[in-house]
């Protein structure tokens, strides 16, 4: 059945240099609205679901064009909130072969989002409203207001009998300095309460401190990840193996770790057009089966197969249907559909 879905998380601009320029070569920007929640809302939407945005955004023109995008997209907005004076940007410079992808930052701590006062949410009513509400650690790195309003969303949903879903994505570098033992204790608060949960073995690694004698990726984490649900109660961790192919071809293998037990999709080979945003499409892949009731095999086969069609897609948000996802993976890829 349909769930109401609630993210949390910043309404974000993306300007983006066209073809594989770099940003000083460029004059030409194309611009969007992002953002981890704004990707997971509006890929569940597609599968059917009530994709929610909680945020605040700005209530001039520049707003209005983001709220615009956003119902665009089929994401509700009723949870949206108008005040402050900014939106988030970045600029994304796409890489090609050896030199990565860049993202550069500009206006973000300033946004409504990130500076939105204590009290700003009636998250309890929020969360009687919502099946599942899903978080970023992203969004976790921001400020303590933030972290704020995440705990206590989080602590609501809990409280109403709904689902939390966390994805740790973790980024050092927005922590600033001494990372690890700042995100530490905030990564703990949200693991604690969360029952779905995107990680692999470098989280547990770089975000709780974990250790571990094996050698192979395969190996660590099946060390780890049990370890981590057993600790915080977690119902079922998800995430994936990213390996790049000479031929600038990406290979993509889904896991999932739920009942004791791993299971993994079947490794996924396919050229990059626009990388950005293909981990929410496998996040959304994962609630999505959750939610559903399917078996493991088939939670993280359609989740990696969504992960695959985002990086076909121009943009960061999932734009594929579960119709879409299933035909990708049959025996056909690639075929003309007639």
């Amino acid at each position: 059945m349909p769930k109401r879905i609630a993210a949390f998380g910043e309404v974000m601009m993306r300007l983006q240099v066209p073809g594989y320029e770099l940003l000083s070569q460029s004059n030409t920007l194309q611009y969007s609205f992002s953002g981890t929640g704004v990707n997971v809302a509006a890929a569940l939407a597609r599968f059917g679901h009530e994709g929610c945005l909680v945020s605040t955004l700005p209530d001039h023109a520049v707003g209005d064009a983001a709220l615009a995008y956003l119902r665009r997209l089929g994401i509700t907005p009723s949870f949206i909130r108008r005040d402050g004076k900014y939106v988030g940007m970045y600029f994304l410079e796409n890489g090609f072969g050896a030199r990565p992808s860049r993202v550069t930052y500009t206006n973000r701590l300033e946004s409504s989002f990130n500076t939105a006062p204590e009290g700003a949410y009636d998250f309890n009513a929020i969360a009687q409203a919502v099946d599942v509400a899903h978080f970023c650690g992203i969004t976790l790195a921001m400020n303590d207001a933030v972290r704020g309003h995440m705990k206590a969303f989080a602590k609501a949903v809990k409280a109403s009998g709904g689902t939390v879903a966390f994805d740790c994505n973790y980024r050092p570098s927005l922590w600033g300095e001494n990372a690890y033992a700042k995100a530490k204790p905030f990564y703990e608060d949200m693991l604690a309460l969360a029952d779905i949960v995107m990680m692999n073995e470098k989280d547990a690694m770089f975000t709780l401190g974990m250790t571990t004698e094996k050698e192979t990726r395969r190996e660590q984490l099946e060390d780890l990840i049990p370890a981590v649900a057993a600790k915080y109660r977690i119902s079922a961790i998800a995430g994936t193996h990213r390996s790049i192919n000479g031929d600038n071809t990406h290979a993509l293998q889904g896991f999932i770790y739920t009942d004791g037990a791993f299971t993994y999709a079947r490794p996924l080979t396919f050229a990059v057009h626009d990388r950005i945003g293909a981990g929410d499409a496998f996040t959304s892949g994962i609630i999505h089966g959750l939610t559903e009731g399917w078996s493991p095999e088939e939670i993280v086969t359609f989740a990696a197969g969504a992960g695959m069609l985002a990086h076909t897609i121009v943009g960061d948000t999932p734009m594929s249907s579960v119709g879409d996802i299933r035909k990708a993976l049959s025996d056909t890829i690639g075929d003309v559909e007639r």
